[in-house]
């Protein structure tokens, strides 16, 4: 995302032409490898979603595949106009490059922190409704949240980027805090309901022994809360994107200065998020880490023909 582009902000810090050749440099050779996590990553996470009749069927997965389309598309689209739009402002302006990055960028990494949101609150109603989940969290209800997130956002992202930059930008960082803020009541929620859950445990198992109603129930709940646990990381490295943006956005509203680097490299870090996510999603998700690697598994013997043939 081309989160804080060169244009409508005030510079206070002289960068010279050297220094600024040498920061796009850097910041283009992180970019490249993180393209191609994103991509691949991505593409292979929804093959195995695809492929899989049983992940197919999950409202959580749906969630997930919102959110690795999201990201994909940062890989695939974002990234590759943020390079072509650094690269060129070495040396001329292209007003229609930079803007068509900067709409674009804010629009699929908006997407992305609106879904990840999205699945701490998911997460916390399985554990608060656990009983009602199903019949409150339907695939119908799961499709038409996406289908709002991703249409109000690319609505509020393409009028008020053209409208006033200095505004968009304000209210973009007052967003990401909204969306940070509700992830970490969601999870602080989640691992109280686990604390509680963890004592309760214990006082049933000293009261009732060899309970079979008892002992299913809590192994149901116990897997329910190690399924909204699992999620947590992303939560974490949300933080780690997103937080740096979120301090310059506001140290930019309140003193009004142009950290040229700083900006730079906190867009390359929300980048890292769409990289970094598949990797995360086989982690903890054992399901699916099954289905990628039988994937992989497949692609493998057909990778090593295709390079013998060219050979």
């Amino acid at each position: 995302m081309n989160l804080f582009a060169h244009g409508g902000f005030p510079t206070d810090t002289y960068v010279s032409a050297e220094i600024d050749r040498q920061i796009v440099t850097v910041n283009c050779v992180l970019n490249a490898p993180l393209m191609v996590m994103s991509i691949a990553g991505n593409i292979l996470i929804l093959t195995a979603v695809l492929k899989s009749p049983t992940l197919r069927r999950s409202t959580s997965i749906m969630l997930l595949c919102s959110l690795a389309v999201s990201d994909l598309l940062v890989g695939f689209v974002v990234q590759p106009l943020y390079i072509a739009d650094e690269l060129i402002r070495l040396k001329t302006e292209n007003l229609l490059l930079h803007r068509l990055s900067g709409i674009l960028g804010f629009f699929l990494c908006g997407v992305s922190i609106n879904t990840m949101t999205l699945i701490s609150l998911d997460r916390m109603f399985l554990l608060l409704y656990h009983m009602r989940y199903l019949a409150l969290i339907t695939e119908f209800r799961i499709k038409f949240i996406i289908a709002i997130v991703w249409l109000s956002t690319l609505s509020s992202c393409s009028a008020l980027y053209v409208w006033d930059k200095f505004v968009f930008h304000l209210i973009t960082g007052f967003v990401i805090s909204i969306c940070v803020v509700i992830c970490t009541f969601s999870y602080i929620k989640i691992y109280s309901i686990a604390r509680r859950h963890k004592l309760q445990i214990q006082i049933e198992q000293q009261a009732v022994r060899g309970n079979s109603a008892d002992s299913v129930n809590n192994l149901h709940m116990a897997r329910t809360i190690k399924s909204a646990m699992n999620t947590f990381i992303f939560y974490i490295f949300l933080l780690i994107c997103y937080v740096p943006s979120v301090v310059l956005l506001i140290l930019f509203a309140t003193v009004h200065k142009y950290w040229k680097p700083e900006w730079t490299f906190s867009s390359t870090v929300i980048h890292m998020n769409s990289s970094v996510n598949p990797i995360l999603y086989c982690w903890r998700l054992r399901e699916l880490r099954l289905e990628v690697i039988r994937i992989g598994k497949q692609l493998l013997p057909k990778c090593r023909s295709s390079g013998q043939m060219n050979d």
